[in-house]
């Protein structure tokens, strides 16, 4: 395999990227129908592909060895640092860029090297307690994942009878996470409600997503400054005792990167993984009958990835990708969704096998793999489990080809997941402590949770009003 090569023989002569005739990445085919998209890119132009991402020429890798071999840098030739990107040196990126807000965050999505390891040991470390399955803390996030989703569940299909209709995403998929990530950030009561409805104004991008992101990152960092002063049993406090040197700018930024992984990847997950159960056309809904949550997941990942593209990096020396030359500093965009689609990837996997592959890309590869995978395995897998265990029947209440998609150059996942549901005669099911072993866990007391003012009501009442 030798998908890329440095600069070592002339490539076919072409214009430079800015010179480049390059087609919009967000188009009506991309949205609704992102195979048909992909696979035109590559018939002609093969592995990576000249493309406008929101106003700015990029290009797109849509080959599957050379997104690994990209991804994994073993030669040390992309760089994922701003810094890196030429035309913004130069003055050429647009200061309204609808992207640059989020690539200027500047946390460890956006370094290399030896910044890169220390805040990825951060994480790693900051993670282990919720994401190692023998430690009580997982245990105790785990029963409260499947709280939380049982009192969703509760209030989005009471007072229907045992039938009704809803919105799987807005109503289930997308506020679990967030409370998730109230929940690891350990902040207070009040302020943590805030922090929940202001994650949902700025991932739902509508016209106070800036005043929503503003908010959020003050409140954040005055979260991360409460840690320093008082630790706690939460995630940012764990990072501080990993890397005691993290300053409050430093953690709060990753702290944001949170609210991504788990409020927006993961939420993205469930949502799609619920659609392609109930669709059951790829081998998930086999898996989820089987009792094979995790596969039904992993091929959910595989067959629509929450972040079909990812974001940028760039070359530090010219470099070339199929038939094209990127010159150091070109954006490039590399792009999970399309490579699952490569015949180099899909003609590995056996059709009749019971697992699907696990040499996917929706995680990422090499320095910067997604480190909560886990975690986001986990959420979604509970988050599942519990809604297809509560209801007797769920339906799309619309064609499957008539669904609504996010319109992002990055993220893909439904605006809404309209659903009629029948539910089981009878009391609901109470929740299992799961596969985690949580009865080793200590018992707390959930009975507030049904009460009017719990948690999961007044985030879904705050979520109403925001709408209205």
């Amino acid at each position: 395999m030798e998908p890329q090569t440095p600069q070592a023989e002339p490539a076919p002569a072409h214009p430079p990227l800015e010179s480049l005739a390059v087609q919009p990445l967000v188009n009506r085919d991309y949205e609704s129908r992102p195979a048909l998209f992909y696979e035109r890119l590559r018939a002609e132009y093969g592995p990576v592909a000249p493309v406008d991402v929101l106003g700015v020429p990029a290009w797109l890798v849509i080959g599957y060895p050379q997104t690994l071999d990209i991804l994994r840098d073993t030669r040390g030739i992309w760089s994922k640092r701003l810094d890196s990107w030429r035309a913004r040196r130069e003055g050429r990126v647009p200061a309204d860029w609808p992207l640059l807000p989020a690539f200027e965050i500047d946390n460890s999505v956006f370094r290399d090297g030896a910044d890169l390891t220390r805040l990825r040991g951060a994480w790693s470390e900051g993670l282990r307690p919720f994401q190692d399955r023998t430690r009580t803390q997982a245990k105790e996030l785990e029963r409260d994942i499947r709280r939380y989703a049982d009192e969703l569940i509760t209030v989005l299909s009471e007072n229907a009878g045992r039938g009704g209709w809803a919105d799987l995403s807005a109503q289930y998929a997308r506020p679990l996470p967030l409370m998730i990530v109230g929940r690891l950030l350990g902040a207070e009561s009040g302020r943590g409600d805030e922090i929940i409805m202001d994650m949902w104004r700025m991932l739902d991008a509508g016209p106070d997503a800036a005043e929503a992101a503003a908010r959020l990152s003050t409140e954040v960092a005055g979260v991360c400054a409460a840690k320093m002063a008082a630790p706690g049993e939460d995630l940012p406090s764990y990072m501080l005792a990993a890397v005691p040197d993290l300053t409050v700018e430093e953690l709060s930024r990753e702290m944001i990167m949170l609210i991504g992984l788990v409020g927006d990847y993961t939420g993205t997950l469930i949502c799609n993984t619920i659609a392609e159960v109930i669709i059951g056309e790829t081998g998930v809904r086999d898996s989820i009958s089987a009792g094979m949550l995790p596969e039904a997941v992993n091929r959910a990942a595989i067959t629509s990835p929450p972040m079909a593209n990812l974001t940028f990096r760039w070359p530090k020396t010219d470099v070339r990708v199929g038939r094209f030359q990127i010159a150091a500093g070109d954006p490039v965009m590399l792009s999970p969704a399309a490579a699952h689609l490569d015949p180099a990837f899909t003609g590995t996997m056996d059709p009749d096998s019971i697992y699907s592959s696990r040499a996917h890309l929706a995680w990422g590869a090499g320095p910067h793999a997604c480190i909560g995978r886990d975690l986001a395995t986990t959420i979604t897998t509970a988050a599942v489990e519990r809604l297809f265990d509560r209801f007797a029947a769920l339906r799309l209440a619309l064609p499957a080809d008539q669904l609504p998609w996010r319109s992002s150059p990055m993220m893909r996942g439904l605006r809404s997941l309209p659903v009629n549901y029948e539910l089981p005669e009878g009391p609901p099911e109470p929740p299992p402590s799961g596969p985690s072993g949580a009865e080793g866990a200590p018992e707390r007391d959930t009975s507030a949770e049904t009460a009017p003012n719990s948690l999961v009501r007044r985030v879904l009442r705050m979520m109403r009003l925001s709408q209205s």
